[in-house]
């Protein structure tokens, strides 16, 4: 569905996006992720159509996005991060005027404005203006225009950017619904999200590919690949040391608690579970422990991994 080949885009002497390469496959979720000024923007708005590209090429379902404009528009459905809508128009009159936009005839314009009202579940709201509209209706509104035209491929620029936690529960569930008839190019902070919804994930950062693969896939091959967790009393300027010097530990981070207790974030080398060493540890020098357990590495721990500058 998408082939993006050495895409690059320049403004003046800064290189947003630096010879890119990634593919979508037909039916694909997939999460496009990276930190404030990465390029992911960017990159979006050169597949719809709205930034020409400085080099390289990017096809929509076969069609050149630069040679092939319209007709690669035509099966794009795109919701940038701040939807543009007209508040002084009603939910309904507004998808209308965008369906006549996007060239539908009168019939079709009927028929996929009242589609899309009760996919996006805007039945409640759909003759009141725009501008009365909380955020988590105008952004469904968004959905609804991206929608309208029944594109192909649909392109979400951070799609839960300022809703709450049911607002955003109920726009993934939506997303979820609309993968079964669409391919979904999805950017997002919220990583928790892409590890639900998202089959495969591209990491960009510094307007270049960091990585792509699937979310289980990136977690088993970082290099941090898990955190050991404990609880215990004592002196955390010999604890902490202590900990340090055993095999395959990394970092070791101290937080003082109550009384004498502290709590020790131990990160450890991919693969390893440093659980029973450490335990033998303690023994050996008798500090009480009333915890020890080890957390999963997650999809933020590999994105923070691959971005951070330190």
């Amino acid at each position: 569905m998408i082939e993006v080949r050495e895409l690059t885009k320049n403004f003046a002497r800064h290189a947003a996006v630096r010879g890119i390469d990634f593919h979508v496959a037909r039916g694909e979720i997939v999460g496009f992720l990276g930190p404030n000024g990465a390029g992911k923007t960017t990159t979006l708005r050169m597949l719809t159509g709205y930034l020409p590209a400085s080099s390289g090429s990017a096809r929509v379902a076969g069609f050149d996005i630069f040679r092939e404009s319209l007709e690669a528009r035509r099966r794009i459905g795109y919701m940038p991060e701040n939807v543009p809508l007209y508040d002084d128009m009603r939910v309904r009159e507004y998808l209308k005027y965008r369906a006549a936009l996007k060239g539908l005839s009168p019939r079709d314009t009927r028929r996929r404005v009242n589609e899309v009202i009760d996919t996006c579940g805007l039945e409640g709201v759909h003759r009141k203006m725009i501008k009365v509209l909380s955020k988590g209706y105008r952004q469904r509104v968004g959905l609804a225009d991206a929608l309208v035209h029944e594109p192909e491929l649909l392109i979400f620029d951070e799609p839960t950017n300022g809703l709450d936690p049911n607002q955003i529960r109920q726009i993934r569930d939506l997303i979820k619904r609309l993968s079964e008839k669409h391919t979904i190019l999805l950017s997002t902070h919220i990583l928790h999200e892409v590890e639900m919804t998202c089959g495969r994930v591209i990491i960009i950062d510094g307007g270049v590919i960091k990585a792509q693969d699937t979310p289980q896939n990136l977690v088993a091959g970082m290099r941090a690949a898990g955190r050991i967790h404990a609880e215990i009393a004592g002196d955390p300027e010999v604890i902490a040391p202590a900990i340090q010097r055993l095999d395959h530990i990394k970092r070791v981070t101290a937080t003082p608690l109550e009384e004498t207790w502290a709590h020790y974030e131990v990160l450890v080398d991919s693969g390893i579970d440093a659980r029973e060493t450490i335990h033998e540890l303690v023994a050996q020098y008798g500090w009480p422990l009333r915890s020890l357990h080890r957390k999963d590495a997650t999809l933020e721990d590999v994105f923070v991994e691959l971005t951070r500058r330190d």
